[in-house]
């Protein structure tokens, strides 16, 4: 996906020239033709607008342009869609959207660059292709960045559903002769009651495609929400409880005979294969080919058991590279020195607010700290793979991807194909984490299949996916505090590596610090480096929120206390802040060896706060308890959003514990759960979550913003546990 900024979208949108002002400068939003057949091609549906799709029988399909990875999108999209529309949520079924631009996330552009940007009705149409061209320059459809429900769903799937719901009511008022406001609608049922007259969305679907487009429907208050708010079952939980649920891993084409594909590539990322000894590997029961295809190394055949384990026997030789001596003491080194050439002042400044170094110079008391933050990799349950077939001027490809247009895109220049020759169908993902935004399996499978002429579905080895992910980057961040007499914190100086955006990570313009100065320096990493959960707000709230735990130790001030007093001009951060308190019960007196330790961090346009307890159990830490607080607008689903920090608080806790991926002769070390350790059940925490629902109109993300505040919740809890301060992560490093 690479970096994902403002200033990324705005040269997008620079480069689609014509295109961005005037290519798509009159867009209605209904279908084409070419839509039409592919998502309303069976007999008696009709395609609404570009997201609804309504049949005889008064089955409502919610066309979602966004991928399910297990965060409920798909079902909370709809559920958004469903209650403006007022369907019958028994009517209503899912239907991911096909590949194509019409598709293409603008809502999420626009939620993005203008998020409060209103413009006359008559100019709803030029704004939205205008986005549609910029977001469609850049990457196409999008599933990521915790946009899906804040963007699309509040922007998209409502205006979809309230428009469609209009188109519904104009067709019913022609048909009965009667005024628009006199027909009510609910449950899938229009009703006219002063001529006693009904009928299901079915019999007028046809009719309602024919009205006019409503540009900007009129969307419901929230105390109008009927199914908004409510925690409704997700719709793809049954067919995941009994293995109908189809993953890019269990792919099958019909009438054709399947061809497996294992893959080797080399350990140091930039490195070629020089050459292979494949004697025992061709002599194997069951392989078809093998192919050096110099980058890497693939065998394929009748199944991935053969295929892999005669890729194990293949002696490959690859090039050199400069880096097939470094280790990670050399890396840390190279972020050190860089670092130190920036000293007090230098670097690419990000904020700056006051006169930081000064203040620190004249405070009363001085502190610093350096914190040290690993590569992690996105160890998704389902490893990567895809499933490719290249014939007769076309190629078909079926795989989970957080990218799907670009995914098309990328084939069809890679092959030299018109778009059209190219099919693509995405399917459940197995997790994605950010990974499945990057597009090197799929380009691996396609290669093979052009290679062989017939299906090949390649699976990635375990070891294979530890070996060649595209890393959360590493990071050594450097902190300068000072206080006055009052051991009030005056003076913020944070001088940090980067690799990746966002980098408003680093700032904290919530804190009432009256002096501070964030920059970064950029140094260049051989390792691939890329999305994961939650990005630089991953590493950058744990370097934050554990430098103000030790701000508050110098200070002889509760941690608590402390943030409540630098967030008194941040309502929203300190409500958020109490009620996670209040849920743990802060000011419990804890026996020793327990402690408790409370971390806030914005992201996404959400606010979460978390108080983590830990026990010293033999020596080691042990977290018993996580009180969540999450303020992210309006929970649309309530347990959903739940479930989000839930997951977020394992998926982090995990990488505060375990997480680290270190590089010796240039490679990675890490190759499988043994030595890249997931949390286990019996490892896992009480935890407790709680909304404070505002604004349903302005969403924050949930997907994401329940990870940052984990890990700097947990050491700080560690060092109110045992007194011991981590600065350097995983955790267990310490605890051997």
């Amino acid at each position: 996906m690479g970096k994902w900024s403002r200033r990324a979208f705005i040269g997008a949108g620079l480069v689609a020239g014509g295109a961005l002002v005037v290519g798509v400068s009159i867009r209605t939003g209904k279908p084409d033709e070419k839509i039409r057949r592919l998502v309303a091609g069976g007999d008696g549906e009709t395609l609404i607008n570009s997201f609804v799709k309504i049949d005889k029988d008064n089955i409502v399909t919610a066309v979602i342009p966004h991928a399910e990875m297990g965060q409920g999108a798909h079902s909370t999209l709809a559920q958004m869609l469903a209650d403006e529309l007022d369907a019958n949520w028994e009517d209503v079924r899912i239907l991911e959207a096909p590949a194509e631009t019409d598709y293409s996330s603008k809502d999420i552009a626009r939620e993005f660059l203008a998020p409060e940007l209103e413009v006359p009705e008559i100019l709803e149409p030029t704004l939205d292709g205008t986005f549609l061209s910029l977001i469609d320059a850049m990457i196409g459809q999008i599933t990521g960045g915790s946009f899906s429900v804040r963007g699309t769903g509040q922007r998209g799937m409502r205006n979809a559903g309230a428009a469609a719901r209009q188109m519904l009511v104009g067709a019913a008022a022609e048909e009965w002769g009667v005024s628009a406001d006199e027909i009510t609608v609910q449950n899938g049922v229009l009703s006219h009651a002063a001529s006693n007259r009904s009928a299901k969305f079915g019999e007028f679907a046809e009719k309602a495609a024919d009205q006019p487009l409503p540009v900007k429907p009129r969307l419901k208050s929230t105390d109008e929400f009927n199914l908004m708010g409510r925690s409704i079952p997700r719709k793809d939980i049954p067919g995941k409880v009994d293995g109908t649920a189809v993953f890019g891993i269990d792919v099958e084409i019909p009438g054709e005979t399947m061809s497996y594909a294992a893959v080797k590539a080399p350990p140091v990322q930039g490195a070629k294969v020089k050459s292979i000894n494949a004697s025992t590997a061709e002599t194997m029961p069951g392989v078809l080919q093998i192919l050096n295809m110099t980058d890497f190394v693939a065998v394929v055949a009748d199944g991935y058991w053969q295929a892999q384990q005669a890729l194990n026997t293949i002696d490959i030789t690859y090039t050199e590279t400069e880096n097939d001596s470094l280790d990670q003491a050399a890396i840390f080194a190279r972020y050190d020195a860089a670092l130190n050439e920036a000293g007090a002042n230098g670097g690419d400044e990000e904020i700056a607010v006051g006169d930081a170094p000064r203040a620190i110079a004249d405070a009363a008391t001085r502190l610093e700290a350096e914190y040290k933050a690993p590569f992690l990799a996105h160890a998704t349950m389902e490893p990567q793979n895809c499933t490719a077939w290249v014939h007769d001027g076309q190629c078909e490809v079926w795989a989970g991807s957080q990218v799907p247009t670009k995914v098309r895109k990328f084939v069809a220049d890679m092959l030299d194909l018109p778009m059209e020759k190219v099919t693509y169908k995405n399917t459940y993902l197995g997790g994605g984490f950010g990974r499945r935004s990057e597009t090197d399996s799929i380009e691996m499978a396609v290669r093979i299949a052009r290679e062989t002429g017939y299906p090949v579905k390649l699976i990635w080895s375990r070891e294979e996916d530890t070996a060649q992910d595209w890393y959360r980057p590493s990071s050594t961040s450097r902190f300068e505090a000072g206080l006055d007499d009052g051991g009030n914190l005056i003076s913020w100086n944070n001088v940090h590596t980067h690799l990746f955006d966002p980098p408003e990570a680093a700032h904290v313009p919530y804190y009432d610090i009256p002096n501070q100065l964030v920059r970064k320096v950029d140094v260049p990493m051989h390792l691939r480096f890329g999305p994961w959960r939650s990005v630089d707000h991953s590493h950058n709230s744990w370097f934050i929120e554990s430098f103000l735990d030790e701000v508050a130790a110098e200070a002889g001030k509760d941690p608590l206390e402390l943030r409540r007093q630098l967030l008194k001009n941040s309502p929203r951060h300190l409500a958020v802040l109490n009620k996670a308190a209040e849920m743990a019960d802060w000011d419990a007196e804890m026996p020793e060896g327990r402690g408790k330790g409370i971390a806030i961090a914005p992201s996404f346009n959400s606010i979460v706060a978390h108080v983590a307890q830990v026990e010293m159990t033999s020596g080691k830490p042990r977290v018993t308890n996580v009180w969540c607080c999450a303020d992210i607008g309006y929970a649309m689903n309530p347990d959903g959003a739940a479930a989000q920090m839930e997951s977020s608080i394992i998926y982090g806790l995990t990488a505060a514990l375990y997480g680290e991926i270190s590089v010796k002769d240039g490679a990675v070390e890490q190759s499988n759960f043994h030595d890249y350790p997931m949390l286990r059940i019996n490892e896992a925490p009480e935890i407790a979550v709680e909304f404070i629902n505002g604004d349903s109109e302005r969403l924050g993300g949930a997907g994401e913003p329940g990870l940052p505040p984990l890990a700097p919740a947990v050491t700080n809890a560690i060092y109110a546990a045992s007194g011991k301060r981590i600065r350097e992560l995983p955790t267990a490093k310490h605890f051997a």
